[in-house]
């Protein structure tokens, strides 16, 4: 899977009793004198090597799993983890999160494939949350504590990124593990291989919960501790503020009446809020937030029936002069730098003809201008995904 990162396989030491695995999803072991806590588990492809350098560090029984929600890349690795005596703790909507996923399973599929580069996803055995093979032993909803060998871990509900999302705190060490509720991006409120509303509001509170904690080890589910609890205040601070301000924004332009593209264009983060947009990205949030709201309906009345934009493409592409005539328009605005203008004439344009080699190689140009200049893992996965239906059309090699 091109998409995933290539990491040194090594067990990083992030205090006297825990350590961290660094993969697409990250692997927590916490030690014990009576045993371990496993926190999360990855994805299949890290799973077995983080179970390789994290026993390496301790070999002692594991007695709990932790799982910060069910996605795969935090699930994916329960089996190699548990032991006869091993339990499996989560929040209790995890329960519903796997019936969702298993009940949409070739519609993630065939998104996934796009999104996450998986070229065989929609054919080999899915593993953790896609195949509902996630057997909880403890599922709790608010809070829930345990203590293990002198160490007190202390579960809540954060929801935000899923629905069942918690986040475990341990006040020995003052250490906070968010799972994916907090990492170096803007958060994915709208996810493109589709999710359930992520509700920013619900973000908001559970990142409050974390910050009341005072925590001076934050643990997220992707990417590198933090240390410190001026650091970790400042950062977490910092995130919160960022979604609530694009949420409030959404709303003021929803009041004011904006439709769902002026809020997308208008709506920026400043400067002292930027958080970045590696993995999540501020438009596909700003629409997740505005349709969240309101739904799908534009109140335009064509909106209304089961007739698309697209249906009359091939009329207004003759009209215009055919095919020809279209992809030259598409070939102008690539040259005003307006590629994505040129993807939706090249979309009218094949919609005439399918096969018009002119415009297949504009729509090339096209994406390949945007993937030039992205800077985002899953909008770079859906170019790149189309790059390769594009070439396949016009019979290039795929690399």
């Amino acid at each position: 899977m091109s998409s995933l990162p290539k990491i040194d396989r090594v067990a990083l030491r992030v205090d006297e009793a825990i350590y961290l695995a660094i993969g697409f999803g990250n692997t927590y072991l916490v030690t014990t004198p009576e045993g371990n806590v496993v926190i999360d588990t990855s994805m299949p492809e890290f799973a077995q090597w983080h179970v390789e350098v994290l026993k390496g560090m301790s070999a002692a029984p594991v007695r709990y799993i932790v799982l910060t929600h069910g996605h795969r890349d935090h699930t994916g690795g329960i089996p190699l983890w548990k032991e006869p005596t091993t339990k499996i703790i989560a929040q209790k909507e995890l329960v519903e999160l796997v019936k969702y996923h298993k009940r949409l399973e070739g519609f993630f599929a065939r998104r996934e494939e796009a999104q996450f580069e998986q070229p065989d996803s929609a054919t080999r055995p899915r593993a953790g949350i896609y195949s509902a093979q996630i057997r909880p032993t403890i599922l709790f909803d608010q809070h829930y504590e345990f203590s293990l060998g002198g160490t007190r871990f202390e579960l809540f509900h954060t929801p935000g990124e899923t629905p069942d999302h918690l986040t475990l705190w341990i006040p020995k060490y003052r250490a906070a593990f968010t799972g994916d509720n907090y990492y170096d991006s803007f958060p994915n409120l709208y996810t493109l291989r589709g999710t359930k509303p992520r509700w920013p509001l619900d973000y908001i509170d559970s990142l409050n919960k974390v910050l009341a904690l005072k925590p001076a080890l934050l643990l997220p589910g992707h990417g590198q501790p933090i240390h410190g609890e001026a650091a970790v205040a400042e950062r977490v601070t910092r995130y919160r503020n960022a979604i609530r301000y694009v949420h409030d924004k959404v709303v003021r332009g929803m009041n004011e009446g904006k439709d769902v593209f002026e809020s997308m264009r208008d709506i920026r983060l400043p400067p002292e809020l930027d958080v970045g947009e590696g993995y999540g990205k501020l438009t596909w949030s700003v629409r997740g937030i505005y349709e969240g709201y309101a739904g799908w309906f534009d109140t335009n009345p064509a909106s209304m029936y089961d007739v698309p934009a697209s249906a009359v493409y091939p009329e207004v592409v003759w009209l215009a002069g055919g095919p020809e005539a279209v992809t030259t328009l598409a070939f102008r605005a690539i040259a005003r730098g307006n590629p994505v203008k040129a993807l939706h004439l090249t979309n009218m344009a094949l919609a005439a003809d399918g096969t018009h080699q002119p415009a297949l190689v504009v729509r090339l140009k096209a994406l390949k201008s945007l993937r030039e200049r992205s800077r985002n893992l899953n909008e770079r996965g859906w170019l790149d995904s189309s790059i390769q239906e594009v070439k396949g059309k016009l019979s290039l090699p795929s690399r």
